[in-house]
């Protein structure tokens, strides 16, 4: 009998091995499946939160563009405020509410688009006419007709501009 269980012990050995072995394989699988789930929920919760935010700020979109128009009438009339009445509360005040909707539009992300100085660049501006003037080169913006803005980088208006030759 003594003989029996020495032969019986490798068996059951190898067999244990074998069992711990296959044992390993398949934790290792589960785990494997377990750390993709996890990455590509991680990966979800990401690109829902962003594809969240993005239709937000675009559903803003429709709204900002209705305020846009508010906030070039306050520019307009300030900039044809004669001198002499720039000081006086009511232009002051006029001021500040342009101040106001200018504050607004930068916490909800938008940003006015550069205009005077650069270069024509279509994606931004929209070239509302052509100007000689002395000492610029063509092809740079030499007044801006009506703001533009962007978004996270996305035009939501582009600038009208008037454009050297």
């Amino acid at each position: 009998m003594a003989d029996e269980q020495k032969s019986q012990l490798p068996a059951d050995l190898q067999k244990i091995q074998l069992d711990l072995e296959h044992l390993q394989k398949l934790n290792q699988e589960y785990l494997d499946g377990w750390k993709r789930a996890k990455a590509d929920y991680i990966n979800f919760k990401r690109d829902a939160e962003k594809e969240k935010t993005e239709i937000v700020q675009f559903a803003n979109a429709g709204l900002l563009l209705e305020l846009f128009p508010i906030v070039d009438n306050f520019q307009t009339a300030l900039k044809h405020v004669p001198e002499d009445k720039k000081q006086e509360n009511w232009v002051q005040g006029f001021s500040h509410i342009e101040r106001q909707f200018l504050d607004l539009l930068k916490n909800m992300g938008v940003e006015p688009i550069k205009t005077l100085g650069e270069k024509f660049n279509p994606e931004f501006h929209d070239a509302a006419g052509k100007e000689k003037k002395e000492g610029v080169e063509p092809g740079v913006v030499v007044e801006e007709v009506r703001a533009g803005y962007t978004i996270q980088g996305k035009v939501i208006r582009h600038a009208k501009v008037k454009v050297s030759e």
